[in-house]
């Protein structure tokens, strides 16, 4: 595997949840397979789940971690092509793209979305340039457009907590004070919809998601009609992916907050479970007794975090 990005990259799903039940009874068992491997994570923005993970992840397959933040102790980085470098930017990633690959055998990327191009945003340009001229095998630690590792770690959550064979799983919107990029989301449903599961989708009128995400994924505008009979909610905030109007591309068009979490809507589930991918604005996304409550998986589901990880980087090493 020389990049992980969508939910194809990992081929047939049994068998990558397979592996991940392996390597959670057994999370040392590849050591073997980083041994003088370096592992270069590569962060633009901000992370304590993905940072964490990944680390553990690698350093239980037996290798070398180099983290580099470019936004504190390396130069500003241009990322675009045709400018003339004369404001604070001193290097173009052109240059430190393959020159951070002669020092690793691995590349994690994490960058976010700008929120004000949608064509270059989910044109992944980034993440593109690294695949193109790192000359190593790269893997999305959250990018503009999708976050492969958390959807990952969320499908393996669900497996392990569900009662029936095909649940019903909720992804819902919820109110946010800040405009957030469309990633987690895209990712969930996209691997969701390629799981053994009934997704349905809900949120307000114009926040539909892209369709290259969602596919066939039912969507429903009354949350609660959404929530009836759920196993599973997980609920996360996006901004507007300005799918029906491109003018909204990251804008916040609705504050709704009776779209907010709490305990009467969960009394509308099947005993459903809560899950959520931090960080999380309490009384906001979702209220401090549902996230408290037992049938929170939230903490179980950041912790599933360093066995998606694990997959990964594992099949990266295997092709090496």
């Amino acid at each position: 595997m020389r990049t992980f990005i969508n939910v194809n990259d990992i081929g047939p799903l049994d068998k990558a949840m397979a592996e991940a039940f392996e390597i959670k009874n057994d999370r040392y068992k590849y050591q073997h397979l980083g041994k003088n491997k370096t592992l270069m994570m590569i962060f633009f923005n901000n992370s304590l789940r993905t940072r964490l993970s990944t680390q553990k992840a690698a350093m239980n397959l037996g290798m070398n971690v180099i983290v580099l933040d470019v936004n504190a102790g390396a130069w500003k980085l241009e990322t675009e092509r045709g400018v003339i470098m004369d404001g604070d930017k001193s290097e173009h990633l052109l240059e430190a793209i393959p020159v951070m690959g002669c020092y690793c055998d691995i590349i994690g990327v994490r960058s976010f979305a700008g929120l004000t191009d949608r064509e270059y945003d989910y044109a992944e340009t980034v993440l593109q340039q690294f695949i193109k001229y790192s000359g190593r095998p790269v893997f999305a630690m959250e990018t503009a457009t999708v976050h492969p590792l958390q959807a990952f770690a969320d499908l393996i959550t669900i497996e392990e907590h569900k009662v029936v064979e095909r649940p019903k799983v909720v992804l819902t919107w919820a109110p946010h004070c800040r405009a957030l990029p469309q990633a987690v989301p895209n990712s969930f449903a996209q691997w969701m919809n390629a799981a053994n599961v009934d997704l349905v989708i809900t949120h307000p009128e114009g926040y539909e998601l892209d369709p290259k995400f969602v596919a066939g994924a039912r969507v429903e505008y009354d949350q609660k009609k959404a929530f009836e009979g759920a196993d599973f909610i997980y609920a996360k905030n996006w901004s507007n992916p300005g799918v029906t109007n491109p003018a909204d591309y990251g804008k916040i068009t609705c504050e709704d907050r009776s779209w907010t979490v709490d305990t009467e809507h969960m009394s509308w589930t099947n005993n459903g479970k809560f899950m959520h991918c931090l960080p999380v604005r309490r009384n906001l996304i979702v209220t401090d007794d549902v996230i408290e409550s037992p049938n929170s998986l939230v903490i179980p589901e950041a912790a599933n975090r360093e066995i998606s990880c694990s997959v990964v980087l594992k099949r990266m090493l295997e092709a090496l």
